[in-house]
């Protein structure tokens, strides 16, 4: 009995092979899910008919001379050309379940030790409703951080408080105070900023959030201060999330990939607290063109985990990552994966600072962004205050479509910014 396509994981494969596509697509939907290299006891054609996976559709490429991979495997070293191409290859829900854990290992994870591919690579995810009411997706997502922040109509203008600095606790809290009072909306500690020996996270929410507290009851603004609180044991790590929450702190970062999936589900299922991506490590899994998998496909399974905020990179950032991608990235996180709901906000940083807000504006077209500047901010050379305004004062330039340089005639933090960073990023 064929399966309904609604209880199907679909998904997408770029192929690149000495020998034929078609042959390698069959290759991954046989071994991935009936295959095995002598039959089994108790096998049967029904049984495997209903448990097997199945390839769609496959799309021809334009063949390449050289291996993505390289000439150093023996099966390669003389092969030539190589084929290229798409495949579509659909896994029944019953064989895998909504889980992410299977889906991980099943359909992504072991397809990259499958013999006789020089390129191989996740490229698109479609899930059935299945997962939808498996996992809990974003808690807060754009419309909840944009109501936390007060922030509507323009991007949520965002700072990063540096490890690099080695800051103490009421150091952290002096510039804290500098950004709120100068109309920050956001500032998060760098993700390599945990709980080190001169700024234990303990003492750090002990110094900061009296200061964001008391602009709060001064201004009716609550400044979103996303504190670091990964950890390898999850009940560390709720022990974290709950001294900010207490605290009457209202966000967290979280680096993803270090933590894991399973302690990502086990934190959103208890989370008080808007949970703020960090993607470190991402790249293990996607620099190299030819191997790994797309953001979109990444992107997915974290916004089902519960991510509220996803870090991207931006225009000209300091990284690898080209401004490509990072579209590419963004207009994943704008599509549902099953409703509005489940959109996780984009934060555009990595070397920030007010120049790219022209550039950013006409590729992404939105204000539901937040805009995270760290070096673009705080070596602002009027300081952390006048780089918040100098930010703020390049996005309302952008949206009007003024040049910066016209409307940096009449705002000087502006003006100093341009003066400061147009040869480099912001950091």
């Amino acid at each position: 009995m064929e399966t309904d396509m609604s209880d199907r994981i679909v998904l997408t494969y770029r192929i690149e092979t000495p020998g034929s596509v078609e042959k390698m697509a069959i290759k991954i939907a046989s071994d991935q899910s009936t295959g095995t290299f002598v039959p089994l006891p108790g096998e049967t054609p029904e049984l495997k008919a209903r448990v097997a996976a199945k390839v769609l559709a496959v799309r021809t490429l334009e063949p390449v001379a050289e291996p993505a991979f390289g000439r150093s495997h023996d099966d390669l070293r003389d092969a030539g050309p190589f084929q290229c191409g798409e495949a579509d290859i659909a896994f029944p829900i019953e064989a895998i379940g909504p889980d992410l854990a299977a889906l991980m290992t099943i359909a992504i994870g072991g397809t990259y030790s499958i013999k006789g591919f020089s390129g191989i690579r996740v490229i698109g995810l479609t899930l059935p409703p299945a997962f939808a009411s498996a996992y809990p997706g974003p808690q807060f997502g754009i419309e909840g951080s944009q109501r936390l922040t007060g922030v509507r109509g323009r991007p949520i203008i965002g700072s990063i408080v540096k490890p690099a600095l080695g800051l103490r606790p009421h150091e952290s809290a002096a510039m804290v105070k500098e950004l709120v009072e100068a109309g920050v909306n956001f500032i998060k500690d760098d993700e390599k900023l945990m709980s080190p020996a001169y700024s234990p996270l303990a003492e750090r929410v002990k110094a900061i959030m009296p200061v964001i507290l008391d602009h709060e009851q001064k201004t009716g603004q609550k400044v979103m201060y996303a504190f670091g609180i990964s950890a390898t044991d999850p009940d560390e790590m709720m022990r974290n999330h709950d001294l900010v929450a207490e605290a009457g702190g209202n966000a967290a970062v979280v680096n993803i990939n270090s933590i894991g999936m399973g302690a990502m589900a086990f934190l959103r299922k208890r989370s008080k607290l808007v949970l703020h991506a960090h993607r470190n490590g991402w790249d293990i899994l996607t620099r190299h063109p030819s191997l790994g998998m797309d953001f979109s496909v990444y992107g997915t399974i974290w916004r089902l985990l519960g991510v509220d905020q996803f870090q991207i990179n931006g225009i000209g950032a300091k990284y690898w990552e080209p401004d490509d991608s990072f579209i590419r990235s963004f207009r994943s996180l704008q599509k549902p994966i099953f409703s509005d709901a489940d959109r996780s906000l984009p934060v555009v940083c990595s070397g920030q600072w007010g120049g790219q807000a022209p550039a950013t504006w006409d590729a992404v077209r939105t204000t539901d962004i937040m805009y995270l500047c760290g070096g673009g901010v705080v070596s602002h050379p009027g300081g952390p205050g006048a780089g918040v305004r100098a930010v703020r004062q390049a996005w309302e330039a952008a949206v009007a479509g003024i040049p910066l340089e016209t409307y940096a005639a009449d705002h000087p933090e502006l003006a100093a910014s341009l003066d400061t960073f147009s040869s480099g990023a912001g950091a």
